[in-house]
Parts: C-alpha cells; structure tokens; sequence
C-alpha cells in the first residue's frame, strides 16, 4: 500500500509540473534517447532489402534500430517519418574543400544532397600544411577526410619544371609525404591530367605512393587521361598499384571525347582483371555527361611549362605557335568537345565575367567568328594569355555513365566546389550529384536498385576510408543520417541555373545533431576529422 501511495503522489507531482520544466527535466539527460525517428523505411547501406523500423539515437550514436517500434515516452524527441526513407548519411568520395572548407563550415551545397562526409582527395590542388593543425582548427558541419597531395609535394620541390626529380629531390618528396601520413591523411592523390603533376613520370608517383602504403595509406587519382589515353592510364594505375603494393580508387572514371564513347567497356574490363588478379582496386563517378576543370586541359602540357611568362613566350613564336595549334586541334576533336564551342560553357572568366555562364559558341558569334576548332583555338589562346578560365566540358554520353554506375565496384562523388549561393556559375554537380542519383537513375530509369544505390553512397566508401562505423544504420554506428522522400527526392540544379538545392530531402543528421531539420538549416556543426590512414592493418612503418 505504502508503495502504491507513493507512486500516487509521485505522478500527481509530475502533473502538477509546469510544462517547461517538464520540458527540461526530460531534454536532461534522463531520457533512453534524443531522438527517436519513428514509421520510417530503413534502407541500411549494407545492399540489404529495406525495412520498416524506428531509430533511436543518443549523443552521436544509433543505439536502437527496432522493427516492433520505440516508445515515444524514451525520447526527448520523437520524429514521425513515415512514408520516407531513413538512410545513412551519404559520403562524397571527391571534393575541392581541402583548403576552403574553414570559409564554407556549413557546406550547405553538399549537406542538403544528404552529404555527411567530404573527402578531400585533392588531385591537382594545394594541401594543408600542417595538415593536423588545419584539420584539427576546423568547426563544420561535415565529417571530412584529408588527403596528401602529389601535386602539391612536387610544386614544394620542382615548382613547374618540366623534368624528373633527381635523387634528392626524389627524396625531399618523400619526406613530405611521409610527414602528411603521419599528420593524418588517408594516403596519396594525383592529379595527373594537370600541369605540374603531369611531367611527373610512372616511377616518381609509384616512389611517393610506396611511402603512403608504408603508413597504411591508398592511392587515388585522377588519371592522365581520361580520353584518347583511358585505357593506358587506367593500364598505369594498376601498375602503380602493384608495384607499390596500395589499393588504388579511380575518381572520377568517365570516358571523354565522342571518339572514346562506348570504351567503359573496355576500362571496366581492365578493373576487374586486376581485382581477379588481387589488386584492390575500385572507383567512382559524377552522375552527369559534362565534366568541369580549367581551360589548361586545352592545350598540350609541354606548352604551359614554367607558368604564364613561359607560356606567353611559346605562343608569341612563330615556329613554335603552328605545334601548338595542331596539338590542340587534336585535343579539341579526340580529347574534348569536337568542333562544336558550345559544348565549351564558361564556369569564370576572370577576364571578362559578361562571359561567365555562357559559351565559346556565344564569344565567336560576338566577333563574327564561325563555331569552329579554329576559331575556338585562337579564343582559347588569347583567354589564356589573360589568366586562363574554369569551363564545363560537354564531351560524355550516357551510356557510358550508366555502365560504369552500374559496376559493383563503383561508387559516387561530387567533383563538386564548396559555393556561395548564386555565386558563379558552378557545376550543377555540386548541388545536385546524390539526389540525381536517387532521381534520374533510381526512380526514373531503373538501373540501380535504391538498396545499390544506397549502399555505393554510404557502406562502400566508409569501408574504403575505415570507418566500419558509418555509413550504415545498425546499432552502435555514427549517427550519421538523412531522411528522404523516395518518390519526390530530384536535384535542381541545370548547366544554366546551377544555384537549386534539391528537394525532396527532409532531415539530415551527422554526429547526432542535426544540421537540416524539417528542410531548414539548423547551422550546428558537428562534422568530424576523418583520420587517416585509410588501412591501418597494412602499415609497416613502426
């Protein structure tokens, strides 16, 4: 009796409680969860089939994925999520933030995708340095992952000479190299497409990559080329992944150039003898036909050694300018976008910004000039005697895209630009990637499954990086998590309008805070350093 009269009074002074301390009595700390997501559809990451459940978290963690259901009483919030998709957050596998993300912490282009994780493999760019300093000074919202940088290491070095390294160069590349492992990164990127990583030769990236593999690193590259050359830099890749014994990731695998279409046949056929031969190897891809990258791709690298003064004296040469001219018709038909300038669209032309979101095709026709390889050369030229610009490249076809998103050993990136809304004229990519995905590829043409989709943008890049403990809904894992409409789910973004967010995507969470609730903005920050190595098992260096 003296029991029951007890819990009598103790629940009449609960009801008697003002409602906001109700409120704060709940919000500290004594609830089972923070947050409990109940009547969604569970698609795990793991390829496995969807499934209705509730999910509860607690501070960063999913400490409950339950198919009979939570009770409401146990959170401090209850989110009714039914009809939408609960899915671990999605990690881009390519990014340009390795050294902007600080002046963009809320990298609201990406998380609205449902992004929770960037990793910075930097390719052609600058790295941080000290890379644990600048990591660890970061206050964002996503999860991001470091690279060390081939072109970077180089540029320390040999600046943009056009030449090998001797031996102690060779070696002072190495030390820099060795000392970003030990600060953090997840291994090596090249950027072997651009200028100055390009005069590198094979063994001067297999030397630097052999250092990454000593720490427990990967190798991951744009390749030399993705055109006329695809086949033998895929063939180079593999090399350098067997000779420097570290598993390699292609970013960005695409076929270019109209001449090409239709050899992802071919370059998929090279990944998986490799892998049937032990090489662990995989990639990815950007769901789109167009490609992004600076007008230098224009021209042969020979011709851009020793910078701009260089250059200005090479195309102010009578003998030398007739070379340069036939070597970029070459690059303008095979490579690129044919004779047709319109598949060049201006991203930024610092020179003249009337052009910026328009065309080659459009300056031509402004000077009378006709839409051809010629006139398209002598533009090209002259922009780049002024600074150069940033342009979109239409030169894939979709067929092409499909194949390769359809290879099990392929995941999804962005390629995208960390970006101030209605600043410039980005990529759509970097609004749009993932939901396109889900969009154009899932619901609309069937040719990935949600459950495959899913798992390429969640549990297979969080293996490749070591995080066992994202990119998948179970108990125990990161509370990295997006909430979204299957049906409705569809990227905005367009070639000529870029700044869209999607829509479709209702919540996302990282760490366990959201950083979009209800669609908005929350502006918490949460994001984690992604710390290397990537395969700790593999290092050798004691």
């Amino acid at each position: 009796m003296r029991i029951i009269i007890a819990l009598l009074m103790l629940s009449l002074f609960a009801a008697c409680q003002d409602p906001e301390e109700q409120a704060i009595t709940k919000s500290s700390g004594d609830s089972i969860f923070d947050v409990i997501l109940t009547g969604g559809t569970v698609v795990d990451g793991l390829g496995n089939a969807r499934f209705k459940a509730d999910v509860g978290i607690k501070d960063d963690r999913i400490i409950a994925v339950s198919m009979s259901g939570l009770a409401e009483a146990d959170a401090t919030e209850t989110i009714d999520v039914n009809g939408l998709i609960i899915s671990p957050g999605f990690i881009d596998n390519h990014a340009h933030i390795q050294t902007t993300i600080h002046e963009h912490p809320l990298a609201e282009n990406f998380t609205r995708q449902g992004i929770t994780t960037i990793i910075a493999a930097l390719h052609s760019g600058d790295q941080p340095w000290p890379l644990d300093e600048y990591a660890s000074s970061l206050d964002i919202a996503p999860n991001v992952g470091f690279f060390a940088g081939h072109t970077w290491t180089r540029m320390q070095v040999l600046g943009m000479e056009n030449r090998a390294p001797d031996h102690d160069e060779l070696q002072a590349m190495r030390a820099l190299v060795e000392e970003t492992m030990k600060q953090g990164a997840l291994g090596l990127s090249t950027g072997l497409l651009y200028v100055p990583a390009n005069y590198a030769e094979t063994e001067e990236v297999i030397e630097l990559a052999k250092v990454a593999a000593a720490y427990g690193g990967i190798y991951v590259t744009h390749m030399r080329n993705e055109a006329t050359g695809l086949l033998d830099s895929v063939n180079e890749t593999i090399r350098i992944a067997e000779e420097a014994d570290i598993p390699v990731h292609i970013n960005h695998h695409k076929v270019a150039g109209v001449n090409q279409w239709g050899s992802s046949e071919q370059s998929l056929a090279l990944i998986d003898d490799a892998r049937a031969k032990g090489i662990d190897i995989v990639h990815d891809l950007y769901p789109y036909t167009a490609s992004s990258t600076r007008s230098a791709v224009l021209f042969p690298q020979w011709v851009l050694a020793g910078g701009p003064d260089e250059f200005a004296k090479r195309v102010a040469d009578p003998e030398q300018l007739p070379i340069i001219k036939e070597e970029m018709r070459e690059i303008f038909m095979t490579d690129r976008t044919g004779g047709d300038l319109s598949r060049i669209q201006i991203r930024v032309l610092p020179s003249d910004e009337s052009y910026n979101g328009k065309t080659v095709a459009d300056m031509a026709a402004d000077r009378d000039l006709p839409n051809n390889v010629e006139a398209g050369i002598d533009l090209v030229i002259e922009l780049q005697l002024k600074g150069g610009f940033s342009a979109i490249f239409h030169a894939m076809d979709e067929q092409d895209v499909i194949r390769i998103m359809q290879h099990p050993l392929a995941m999804i990136e962005t390629d995208g630009d960390p970006v101030a809304y209605g600043d410039g004229y980005p990529h759509p990519r970097s609004y749009g990637a993932f939901p396109r995905i889900l969009a154009r590829y899932v619901r609309e043409l069937g040719v990935l499954t949600l459950e495959e989709a899913i798992q390429k943008m969640t549990s297979m890049p969080a293996d490749q990086y070591n995080q066992k403990e994202r990119g998948r809904i179970m108990e125990g894992a990161f509370a990295d998590i997006v909430v979204f409409d299957a049906d409705t789910i569809q990227d905005q973004a367009t070639y000529t309008d870029p700044h869209r967010y999607p829509t479709g995507i209702t919540h996302v969470m990282i760490n366990g805070r959201f950083v979009i609730k209800s669609g908005a903005l929350t502006g918490e920050r949460p994001g984690m350093w992604i710390k290397g190595p990537a395969r700790p098992d593999r290092v050798t260096i004691n």
